[in-house]
């Protein structure tokens, strides 16, 4: 089991909560970006930047983890890898249209309850169901 780290991108408009979602590269099926640990980063701070590659976020990252879900990531043809993913509130200020991902994926802001029916993973869905911005530090609507 390798572990990786995931972002809950999120805004809030007009007092709704909105969850972005994007395209996985291969399936195309709908997921939070997430990526593998990297060097001199918290876990927090590497879901923030998987979220500028692949879906053009420009926003903060909450250290507080939300909980944890498990996939098997797409590796090859023949076989997947075993993976648990630990997902952090990222606060989104703004998306660019231009971001190094933007030509491999589609993005789309959707409701917490239609984010949860969109994604694969069970234990994600409850936790996109169960998010609360309101306990995440500094959030404001900013609609």
């Amino acid at each position: 089991m390798r572990t990786q780290f995931a972002a809950l991108c999120y805004r809030i408009r007009r007092g709704k909560v909105q969850v972005l979602l994007v395209t996985s590269r291969g399936s195309k099926r709908w997921i939070v970006p997430k990526g593998w640990p990297m060097d001199a980063k918290t876990p927090a701070a590497s879901a923030l930047q998987e979220a500028w590659e692949e879906a053009g976020v420009t926003g903060r990252a909450d250290d507080r983890c939300l909980g944890v879900f498990t996939y098997a990531k797409e590796v090859g043809q023949i076989s997947d890898v075993p993976c648990l993913a630990m997902l952090f509130p990222v606060a989104v200020k703004s998306l660019s249209k231009q971001f190094p991902e933007s030509d491999q994926r589609r993005r789309t802001w959707v409701s917490r309850k239609k984010a949860a029916r969109m994604v694969s993973e069970p234990e994600l869905a409850r936790l996109i169901l169960d998010f609360d911005p309101r306990l995440v530090s500094g959030s404001k609507d900013v609609s």
